[in-house]
């Protein structure tokens, strides 16, 4: 090979790979969210899990991909080990598909016009054109990204063809001959394709040059067989990569993977040699081509599925025997970073998350509020720890939502990162100020003058608004409702008008001595801490809205001429009925 030749290979290695990349982002942007939907659905049962390993890796064409997503679940806590098993045994037969893309460089030149259209020279140029024009032409995320797969296609498909002729030369070099002949033995073929693979770290990306390498001629199936079982355990480097650093469960996730494979080859190479030695296959000296690689490729995934799949739950043993428990190094992250890869499933995963802690952020306001009427030294002491456990999430969510946010992203994923940041904060205050009505609760326990029946008939009132704006909008927030979330708003002017109230109530209670000093001052703060959850709650409720209205402004929302909204008025006027706190007039 001329050094021409060898730079066309490298280059056309790197469009390969690059348009791998660009292609797998493209349909996992499109994919969105559904997979992560889908992996928490299906994983219960072992024959769905199969099907949906096969069905993911066949939209993101990696099924080392497939993996590291699984390997950050597992560490974050979000899975279990037993759940990924037969995700990772169908991941291994999706990701034939992309042999089977490849194949189509062997269409001769010979064939019929329809079939000659069906090679990459003919139809890349032509997805190359429709995909920049999708990308500039249209404002639809999904129509930009559909663009983005089409050119990732006609990337791939170039660099594949850019394989092929630096390597034709091979063709008429003895030593190339002879150099197929020594590959010819079955066990160094297996370490060739082992090796080759754990160097590029992409079956796909192997196989394509084996694909490549056999336009040239000279590379029997006797060759090929073995190199394609080297190449299938070769995949699992990324997944060992990508264990290091987890806790045991994901560490056994990686194992899995590996374990999987050998027992593959393990069962497959001896039995290729043992049945070749006894019954002398003609075909084995016959040359292969790129379809041949293609069909063996997907025969011997689906056969090791078939065969291997019964025994799932005995390699999940296996690989728990072989990676022993380390409690030291066990710690579950909330999110793990591998997860960064994936843009759209961690944003699903991070939407995961917050609901988990608005829910930590209910319990803690629930009982806050119910300490006012009866205080207890050990659920205050648990509120305060659940308020750390929020302080937490807090700070590892907007860690992680910055890092995700420096990712090539679409603007629905931008905006919703927006929307998950300023959530965050939002539940991160309500926290808060559960936490001080705990201290204001503990205030009035030990003091020796109550509030009077008035001012706690009002505040009862006021705990019950908020209380329901609350739930209004982190239900709206969990179901993405913008109907309920629009509910928050008139609840929210209510909720302002019943304090000022209560506060000019107490005034008069306070100025008639029916009130001392400090509970005044302690009731006053108490119903600022109940207002300021309220105006939070009703944030959370914006950002749904905005959320699907991007040109809405907030300001110009919250200050626009309510009077003409029929729909905010009509529920005002239930709101300030059912939570009504009425104007005292002490004499």
């Amino acid at each position: 090979m001329s050094i021409n030749s060898i730079l066309t290979l490298i280059g056309g290695l790197a469009f390969f790979l690059y348009g791998i990349s660009i292609m797998s982002s493209g349909l996992e942007k499109i994919a969105g969210g559904k997979l992560e939907k889908l992996l928490k659905k299906m994983t219960s049962n072992p024959v769905k899990s199969f099907a949906l390993g096969t069905f993911i890796t066949a939209v993101i064409q990696s099924s080392s991909a497939v993996t590291v997503m699984l390997i950050g679940l597992v560490n974050s806590g979000i899975m279990n080990l037993s759940q990924t098993v037969g995700v990772i045994i169908g991941a291994n037969v999706g990701t034939t598909i992309t042999a089977w893309m490849l194949s189509l460089t062997a269409i001769q030149e010979s064939a019929g016009w329809f079939f000659k259209l069906l090679k990459p020279e003919s139809f890349s140029p032509l997805l190359a054109f429709i995909g920049i024009i999708m990308m500039m032409a249209f404002k639809s995320n999904r129509r930009k990204n559909t663009g983005s797969v089409l050119i990732g296609f006609a990337i791939l498909m170039t660099g594949m063809v850019f394989m092929s002729e630096s390597m034709a030369p091979l063709a008429d070099m003895p030593e190339f001959r002879n150099l197929m002949t020594a590959f010819s033995n079955p066990i160094l073929g297996f370490i060739v394709g082992l090796v080759m693979t754990m160097i590029i770290q992409s079956s796909s990306a192997s196989i394509g040059i084996l694909q490549a390498l056999t336009l040239v001629g000279g590379v029997t199936w006797g060759v090929a067989i073995p190199i394609i079982l080297g190449q299938n355990l070769g995949t699992c480097v990324s997944a060992v990569i990508a264990s290091i650093g987890v806790n045991t469960n994901a560490k056994r996730v990686a194992g899995v993977h590996v374990i999987y494979n050998i027992l593959s080859v393990g069962i497959s190479l001896p039995l290729f040699i043992i049945l070749q030695m006894i019954f002398k296959f003609a075909f084995i000296e016959t040359d292969i081509n790129p379809f041949g690689v293609a069909i063996f490729h997907t025969i011997y995934n689906i056969f090791t599925a078939f065969m291997l799949f019964p025994f799932a739950r005995f390699i999940e043993h296996l690989t728990i025997k072989c990676i022993p428990e380390n409690k030291e190094s066990d710690k579950t992250v909330l999110l793990d970073e591998r997860l960064l890869n994936t843009p759209t499933f961690a944003i699903s995963e991070c939407f995961g998350k917050t609901i988990e802690m608005g829910e930590m952020v209910e319990f803690n306001f629930v009982f806050a509020t119910k300490l006012m009427k009866s205080f207890h030294k050990k659920k205050a002491e648990h509120i305060r720890e659940q308020e750390t456990r929020i302080d937490s999430y807090e700070d590892k969510l907007n860690s992680f939502l910055l890092k995700l946010s420096g990712r090539e992203l679409a603007e629905e994923d931008s905006n919703k990162i927006s929307q998950l940041l300023l959530t965050i904060g939002d539940f991160e205050r309500i926290g808060d100020h559960a936490a001080n009505i705990v201290k204001i609760a503990e205030s009035f326990s030990e003091m020796e003058h109550k509030l009077s029946k008035e001012a706690v008939d009002e505040l009862k009132i006021i705990v019950n608004a908020v209380l329901e704006i609350f739930v209004i909008s982190f239900n709206a927030y969990k179901n993405e409702d913008i109907f309920l979330a629009q509910k928050a708003e008139p609840l929210e002017a209510v909720i302002k008008k019943g304090v000022r109230r209560a506060k000019n109530n107490h005034i008069q209670r306070l100025q008639k001595g029916l009130c001392t000093a400090e509970a005044s001052f302690l009731y006053s703060d108490l119903l600022n801490e109940l207002r300021r959850t309220a105006a939070h709650a009703g944030n959370i409720a914006m950002s749904v809205i905005q959320l699907y209205d991007k040109t809405l402004s907030k300001h110009e929302y919250n200050h626009r001429n309510k009077d003409e909204d029929l729909d905010f008025m009509v529920r005002y006027q239930d709101y300030k009925t059912r939570y009504k706190v009425k104007k005292k007039d002490l004499q």
